[in-house]
Order: structure tokens, then C-alpha cells, then sequence
């Protein structure tokens, strides 16, 4: 009984440390392709106005999912 008890909270702990640091990466990730987009979109090249748009590609997923990981925090925080 205790193992099991053991093992499951070992379980749970590991996998909220693993969600959170990949929630972290995820969040830095964000942050690095809005600068890029930024310093890209300073350009008026039609290279700079490409990569400006394949740079959506990667932030406007990464951004539902930072908008679902900061109402779920607001969630928890609530209840």
C-alpha cells in the first residue's frame, strides 16, 4: 500500500515539474520568434516580408497555447 502511494505521488510530481518547464521553454520560444518578427518586420526587403509571415507559422500556435496555459493557471488560482 505504501509503495503504491509512493509511487503515485512520484508520479504526479514529476509530471507537474515536466509540464511546467515545458510550458516554460514553450513561453521563451514565443518570446524569441516575436522578437525576430519584430527586427524582421524593420526591413523592406520581400525576404524580410517572407520570413515576417513564415514567423506566423510558429507564433500563432505557440500563442493559443500560451492564451490555454495562462486561463488555466487563472483557473486553478480561482478554485
Amino acid at each position: 500500500m505504501i509503495s503504491t502511494v509512493t509511487t503515485s505521488t512520484v508520479t504526479t510530481v514529476s509530471l507537474t515539474f515536466f509540464g511546467t518547464s515545458l510550458a516554460i521553454v514553450g513561453v521563451i520560444f514565443l518570446l524569441n520568434l516575436l522578437v525576430q518578427k519584430e527586427l524582421v518586420s524593420c526591413k523592406n526587403s520581400n525576404r524580410a516580408q517572407l520570413l515576417g509571415k513564415a514567423l506566423n507559422i510558429g507564433i500563432i500556435p505557440l500563442l493559443l497555447a500560451f492564451m490555454m496555459l495562462v486561463a488555466y493557471r487563472v483557473v486553478e488560482v480561482l478554485y
